[in-house]
């Protein structure tokens, strides 16, 4: 079982970078929140790595900090949450804010992330709240849930922000201010504004 390597870093993209350790090719799947923290080509680099098996393929899952790693583990013991959305969950929300949506039991937040809809947040409030049962005490988060309304909005402002460059956490961080602010503006208003926030 692997659970870390170092090696030079050969390839990165996104959602996989390719380790060179000892002459062997590594492909190791990564949330964006480590993809941003990966130098450049040929610098060597260090993962912690999950070491997922199936019947068919093993696959493995590096992470930059211990947190995001634990978090994955717990992902994927969520039904309906296999490896490769747990990659996604981590990629629209930062280890922090989703520790703070779980301890809110905030779903709307986690409907917002791509992939996730209302049963499988409902389900990972549930569940998750389960595992860490200090997480409503003393904890409270200081960011109100969105109402429903907002969910799509928010979504798909953060969605246009991350494509337009900006890092998901930012994105999320300045639209949940911008509709926690007043009546829910229209999508094209969001962006601008948050827009002028995120370039000052």
């Amino acid at each position: 079982m692997i659970a870390w390597l170092r090696g030079s870093l050969v390839d990165k993209r996104v959602d996989e970078v390719v380790l060179n350790v000892g002459g062997v090719g590594y492909l190791v799947y990564v949330p964006l929140s480590t993809y941003y923290t990966l130098p450049e080509n040929g610098v060597e680099v260090a993962l912690l790595i999950h070491t997922h098996v199936r019947e068919d393929q093993i696959s493995l899952y590096g992470f930059a900090t211990e947190a995001e790693r634990e978090w994955f583990k717990h992902l994927i013991r969520i039904s309906g949450i296999g490896p490769r959305l747990a990659i996604n969950i981590l990629s629209g929300i930062s280890s922090e804010d989703l520790k703070l949506a779980i301890a809110s039991g905030d779903a709307t937040r986690l409907q917002a992330i791509p992939g996730i809809g209302k049963k499988t947040a409902a389900r990972m409030v549930v569940e998750l709240k389960e595992l860490y049962p200090a997480l409503g005490k003393g904890e409270a988060s200081s960011e109100a849930p969105l109402p429903e309304d907002a969910a799509t909005l928010f979504s798909d402002a953060v969605s246009a922000l991350t494509n337009l460059g900006f890092k998901p956490q930012e994105a999320s961080k300045t639209v949940r201010k911008i509709l926690s602010e007043g009546e829910a503006p229209a999508l094209k208003d969001v962006i601008k504004t948050a827009l002028k926030s995120l370039q000052r």
